[in-house]
């Protein structure tokens, strides 16, 4: 048994910093099979509990061990509807892989580019098959949002034979996964394929509805029998700092939406570009904000992260953060932002920051960063960059009486059946939960498609 994993092929930096084709390359057939055959089978299979949507792991790693890549899809598909997602950026070191027993003599299996194997051999190879759908119920269902958690739900009731109609603010589907994740880590076109499946489930997706705005929540309870809330938290947190209000500022929200949906990195054949972008400084250190800085370096810009804490307190994934270094990015730790500082023109031209320390750990297990006065010093950055986290929308939640919200945003629902306080409008994923992950999200999705299914029943 070999206990070191079988290194998935990767694009050099060099190549890959120019443009936003995908990074790692994936399995072939016979590196998977090599990685699947180191699996050990256990018979407890803790993997399974570390899974939130709760994928037979053992079962499909032992599928594509035996070559069996057809059936290997389909175990995964009896409870995942994006696998070649989900595979790509869920955080299986944090979850199933955290939990695997092979951990203890070597490498853990490594059942996240295992499960974006299955799924892109089975894309390419033909081997998928038009999902069965049980006899369509009277029953109408309304998705609001089409992120990883709307989708899963509507997914499961779909094919249950209810009527879902999904309903989506932006012009095209995905939710996070299309405006929020760069393409060199979640090509467009594997988002647009999985969400075929839907298509072919017979789910109604409308495009450019803002529920709580040009769609009344109470006009959808007139014709739906229920309703699922996975709006996300699609909100920018801000710091609150003098200067933030300048040109050239932006929330991680706008600069990647801007990049990956609207598509920026190929002005002026797309009209929407990032101006004034030299030196760009990324505050945060999650995955969004290794996202913001990647997407920046392959703008053409110098691209820093600044963050409070060093790099090991880091919330992103070891392997963002490892690729965000192999490709030029800057790591400026233990620096706070004070303030940003404008040119005569409004535009933003340095940021004034604070030196830090480390002290004793937060409820979180990270230790809390104590800013040490007269270190304040200027850097230039022409662009900057916000990534402290997300929020619920208020667009949604302030329009829809009856339905509570913590004092964040968050919806408040009842965790055993997942319905909010407005009767039959259920809520999950980031709209409850505040910005998570999207296996999370889908996990959520589950859960409440099965409550709704018993609601209706």
């Amino acid at each position: 048994m070999n206990p070191k994993r079988v290194k998935v092929p990767e694009r050099s930096p060099e190549e890959r910093i120019d443009d936003f084709g995908e990074v790692p390359l994936g399995y072939s057939p016979d590196q998977a099979v090599e990685e699947a055959k180191r699996c050990l089978q256990c018979k407890k299979s803790p993997c399974i509990s570390g899974c939130p949507v709760d994928i037979d792991i053992p079962k499909f790693v032992n599928e594509i061990a035996e070559r069996d890549f057809k059936d290997a899809l389909e175990t995964l598909k009896e409870v995942n509807c994006i696998p070649a997602i989900t595979g790509r950026v869920c955080p299986q070191e944090e979850q199933c892989e955290a939990v695997c027993v092979m951990d203890k003599a070597g490498d853990p299996i490594n059942i996240g580019k295992l499960e974006r194997f299955v799924a892109d051999y089975a894309r390419e190879n033909d081997l998928e098959e038009p999902p069965e759908v049980e006899e369509v119920k009277e029953e109408k269902v309304a998705i609001i949002g089409s992120g990883p958690s709307g989708v899963t739900c509507a997914a499961m009731l779909a094919q249950d034979g209810y009527q879902v109609t999904m309903f989506e603010a932006l012009h095209e589907p995905g939710g996070v996964l299309k405006y929020g994740i760069p393409e060199f880590r979640l090509p467009n076109e594997i988002i647009d394929h999985e969400l075929e499946y839907l298509e072919q489930l017979g789910v109604d997706m409308k495009m450019n509805r803002i529920v709580g705005q040009n769609v009344d929540l109470d006009e959808l309870e007139e014709k739906f029998d229920a309703i699922y809330v996975a709006t996300g938290a699609g909100a920018p947190r801000f710091l609150g700092l003098e200067g933030e209000d300048l040109k050239g500022v932006y929330s991680a929200n706008e600069f990647l939406t801007r990049i990956n949906l609207m598509k920026a990195y190929k002005f002026p054949e797309y009209d929407t570009p990032i101006t004034h972008m030299k030196k760009v400084g990324v505050i945060g250190a999650g995955n969004v904000a290794m996202d913001a800085a990647r997407s920046a370096l392959r703008m053409g810009a110098e691209s820093h992260i600044v963050y409070r804490r060093t790099t090991e307190w880091s919330p992103a994934r070891n392997e963002e953060i490892e690729h965000a270094k192999e490709e030029g990015v800057t790591f400026d730790t233990l620096c706070n932002p004070k303030r940003f500082i404008g040119d005569e023109e409004g535009w933003v031209k340095e940021m004034e920051i604070y030196e830090c320390e480390l002290e004793e750990p937060e409820e979180d297990g990270r230790p809390s960063p104590k800013v040490l006065e007269d270190t304040e010093h200027k850097k230039e950055f022409d662009t900057v960059v916000i990534a402290v986290g997300q929020t619920p929308n208020k667009v949604f939640y302030e329009n829809a009486e009856g339905v509570d919200v913590k004092h964040w945003g968050g919806i408040i629902i009842d965790e055993e059946t997942r319905m909010s306080t407005r009767e039959g409008v259920f809520a999950g994923g980031d709209a409850v939960s505040g910005a998570a992950t999207v296996i999370l999200a889908m996990g959520d999705g589950r859960k409440a498609a099965l409550n709704i299914m018993e609601y209706l029943a």
